[in-house]
């Protein structure tokens, strides 16, 4: 979701990897018979002695790893299809395929999974991982703490929100946009929703961002607007920023066969947009896309494959000079130009409108199991 209109999108796909399992055995077996004549006398001596050796490596199976950015317009008008293309330095490549590689070859348990565990593996698999029904638990900064899925490197969390408790952690988060309160949307021309703290619950190990239909006024600049949707929004602007790391959320998105409404997960930089705006999730036209927005414009991509009906993690990896962007740990696309350097705060959003998100779909609720950011 970005601040301003310049989305292009440049469609992605993606590689994969497959298991191999090994299986060694030996076997080997030794008759020894000695017999000895002297003279006329012939002593007879038999001796069998039959040796049995198999050892063997026990095959293991490599574990399988379990596991959806929007353009903010403030004001101006945004691309209206996912698939309008635009020139990029960036590596997103062609959806063919994609679709085709639906069938994975993981396998995931549907039944919830330690937040350590499901996070600290990673996989190549083209197609996301089936989701378990409940958020994962654990992992906590100082112990054995989880590393990005798919992003290779040595890294130190230094952010982390698992969502526990009854309550959102407001030493980390506020809700509404730039306000307290009932707050209006990010972009006052598109949005159909008022941001209302309301919709925004902390319960039984996630995060559930509501959207509701339920008519609401809010404060736009020097005005009123008065909204036929509530939904929900938390941001860190003003309680955390970083430079350069490695971001990543497990989220389920709103929808079934493709994303409905307009969710998002995005960092976004205090001047616009000459700090940058990275689009890690941005649900546009069904798809979940990614964008780095910059003064130049809004250069990124969007995967075909489906994100519905379960969790799927989405991370991307800013470093100076580069931006790679990772679905469920596989690569989907890198930014190799106009990528900024001003500190980035994280906001998650429900919102809605009837021109660059998906179906509006009410009630819905964009699920987030965990947030963190590594240096």
């Amino acid at each position: 979701m970005s601040k301003i209109g310049q989305s292009s999108i440049v469609v992605g796909n993606f590689g994969s990897s497959q298991g191999r399992y090994r299986a060694l055995s030996l076997l080997s077996h030794k008759p020894l018979v000695l017999t000895g004549l002297v003279g006329f006398i012939i002593v007879t001596a038999g001796l069998a002695v039959a040796l049995t050796h198999s050892p063997s490596n026990t095959p293991t199976h490599p574990a399988a790893a379990k596991s959806n950015s929007v353009t903010k317009t403030h004001s101006a008008a945004r691309s209206s299809s996912p698939a309008a293309a635009a020139s990029s330095s960036g590596t997103p490549t062609s959806a063919s395929g994609a679709a085709s590689t639906k069938a994975s070859t993981r396998s995931v348990s549907t039944s919830p999974t330690h937040k350590s565990a499901a996070t600290s593996t990673s996989s190549t698999a083209n197609t996301p991982a089936s989701p378990g029904s409940t958020p994962s638990s654990g992992g906590n900064i100082g112990g054995s703490d989880p590393t990005p899925q798919g992003i290779s490197g040595n890294w130190l969390l230094k952010f982390d929100d698992e969502f526990t408790g009854n309550s959102l952690d407001t030493s980390k988060w506020s809700t509404g946009w730039f306000g307290s309160g009932i707050t209006g949307p990010v972009n006052t021309s598109d949005e159909e929703e008022c941001y209302d703290p309301a919709q925004v619950v902390v319960s039984s190990g996630e995060l559930d961002l509501n959207l509701i239909q339920k008519t609401e006024t809010c404060p736009s600049g020097s005005g009123n607007l008065t909204e036929p949707y509530a939904s929900g929004i938390i941001t860190s602007n003003g309680k955390y920023s970083y430079t350069y790391g490695a971001i990543e959320a497990r989220i389920w998105v709103p929808g079934s066969s493709s994303l409905t409404d307009w969710p998002a997960f995005w960092t976004d930089g205090q001047n616009w947009p000459t700090d940058g705006e990275d689009d890690i999730l941005e649900g546009l036209g069904g798809q979940a896309c990614w964008h780095f927005h910059n003064p130049s414009g809004g250069p990124g991509g969007c995967s075909t494959a489906s994100f519905t009906g379960g969790w799927h993690t989405f991370a991307s990896n800013w470093q100076p000079g580069k931006v790679t962007w990772y679905y469920d740990g596989v690569q989907v696309g890198s930014l190799t130009s106009g990528v900024t350097t001003a500190p980035m705060y994280l906001i998650l959003n429900l919102a809605v409108d009837n021109t660059y998100g998906g179906t509006i779909q009410a009630p819905a609720t964009m699920r987030v199991d965990y947030v963190r950011v590594w240096q």
